[in-house]
């Protein structure tokens, strides 16, 4: 997205989409007021790095101060909860991911918040796609030759992802049929930009 484009966006999402979709205090204008924008991962990770560039943008476009807010655990359920549970003013935001509002609703049966009823949906702000990348000195040259090599080798492959239940976690253990009994998750303390293997 052209910077331009994006500021003509952002001006429009504050004034119409916040304000149509929140109480009435939202519908005042947000110049001079702090925004906060929830991070549901560790900062560092590529959430935060689409965000932050995000608030800088918003708060230019919206002459607001922007606070960006890492707020990790759980899945980015701790994160999405404090938002869903903000007051309704437009002034605190999340930055919600597949993890946020497809994949714990999937996983958890007593999730604290309601991915549909608590959030309104503003902008899709990036894509991310999930890659599999692995040593060059491993003898597979695709996923099916990986997935291969998982099964002769049960207990002997790793694989580096974010949390628990993030996207990175549910390849390997969605495969039909599954390696997932054949490899470890190893779970870092942060959402890294490349996992290790």
């Amino acid at each position: 997205m052209r910077r331009r484009d994006f500021v003509r966006l952002a001006a429009a999402l504050a004034g119409a989409g916040v304000a149509a979709r929140s109480s009435p205090v939202a519908a005042q204008s947000l110049a001079g007021k702090q925004i906060r924008i929830v991070v549901p991962f560790p900062a560092g990770g590529p959430t935060d790095i689409v965000a932050r560039p995000f608030a800088q943008m918003l708060g230019e476009a919206l002459k607001a101060t922007m606070v960006v807010d890492n707020r990790g655990g759980a899945g980015s359920s701790i994160g999405a909860d404090m938002v869903a549970k903000a007051p309704p003013d437009g002034r605190t935001l999340l930055v919600g991911t597949v993890g946020t509002h497809a994949i714990n609703p999937s996983l958890y049966a007593n999730l604290p918040y309601d991915a549909v009823g608590d959030f309104t949906p503003l902008v899709l702000i990036a894509r991310a796609p999930l890659a599999v990348v692995m040593h060059p000195s491993q003898p597979v040259e695709n996923l099916a030759e990986l997935v291969a090599l998982a099964r002769r080798m049960p207990g002997k492959l790793n694989y580096g992802s974010a949390s628990v239940g993030t996207p990175g976690t549910l390849p390997p253990r969605c495969s039909a049929p599954s390696p997932a009994s054949t490899s470890s998750t190893c779970p870092t303390r942060a959402a890294p930009l490349v996992s290790p293997t």
